[in-house]
Formats: C-alpha cells, structure tokens, sequence
C-alpha cells in the first residue's frame, strides 16, 4: 500500500468540516488510510495544526485508546483481555498459545505485517473469557487449536473464516 500524502489527509479532515470534536474519527480514518494501521507522527501533527487542537491531546486520544497505534502494527490486532475475570480465567495460558502459534510476543508484530499481539482491557464478555478481539470481533471459550487457526487465519487474510469463528 502507498503511504498517504499530505492532500488525502486534508480531505479526510475537511470531511468531518475540519470540526475539533471530530478528532477520533478524523484519527480512525487517517489510520485505516495508512496501511500501517497507526497515527505517524506527521499526521498527528497535521491534524493538531487543522483542526486547531494541541498536540498534547491528539497524543492523549491516540495513547488513552487501544484501538489506536503510533507505531506501525499488523494489519490484524489480536488484542487479548487482561482484566480481572480473564486474568483468573487463565490468560496468561491463552498468551502463550498465542504467541507460540505466531512466533512473536505480547507487543510484537510478525515480519510479515499480518498480526499484533496487544493486551487490551474488558471488552465485556466475561462469560466466555478469557477472551481475544480481532478487529470488532470477540473470540472466547479458546483452546490451542482454536487460537492456531485465528493465526492461520489472520497469516492468510481469510477474514470469512475467521468472522464464522466469532462469539458474538
């Protein structure tokens, strides 16, 4: 995928009226655009600049949120639940078949580009935790066999088998 150019991120501004109270879905479309799923710093600036916001609060959006990145990060983000409920429901195990079954840790992103591995915070299904999220899809009651075939999916692009996978 190209990088963006500076005119594609004024349109995407200008879309939303370049309206301060806009910021996060001004921030959500600059990252999908980017093809690195995350906010570079030139962007982050240049929406600071436009829509007459300071950059110390683009960085509060973009670091208080986990569904926004500053790095560049997989073009899957399997984002695991480390709240309490998960936490005692055996996470750390669902961690570690994880990052057995994609060869990187908690944090890391494959050389390939196509998955992360992030920690994230309730996402409200404890019943079926511990629980990982791709994309706006919510995977539980999760055995080794399952999680190797959500990397599978994700190494492969396969988004329709990976949505018929989903609890939700």
């Amino acid at each position: 995928m190209q990088d963006l150019s500076k005119n594609q991120v004024l349109r995407m501004m200008e879309h939303y009226g370049n309206d301060p109270q806009q910021l996060i879905a001004v921030l959500l479309d600059i990252q999908a655009a980017s093809g690195k799923n995350c906010v570079e710093q030139k962007w982050a600036e240049l929406a600071a600049e436009v829509l007459k916001v300071p950059l110390s609060k683009i960085y509060d959006v973009l670091t208080f949120y986990s569904m926004f990145g500053t790095t560049p990060r997989g073009e899957f983000i399997v984002e695991i639940c480390r709240s309490t409920p998960c936490y005692f429901n055996r996470c750390e195990e669902i961690v570690r078949w994880f990052e057995d079954a994609a060869g990187i840790k908690m944090g890391e992103t494959t050389k390939d580009g196509k998955l992360s591995l992030l920690f994230t915070s309730c996402v409200g299904t404890c019943d079926i935790g511990p629980v990982a999220k791709i994309g706006d899809d919510v995977f539980g009651s999760l055995t080794f066999e399952k999680i190797k075939t959500l990397v599978k999916c994700c190494r492969e692009g396969n988004r329709q088998e990976l949505r018929a996978l989903c609890q939700n």
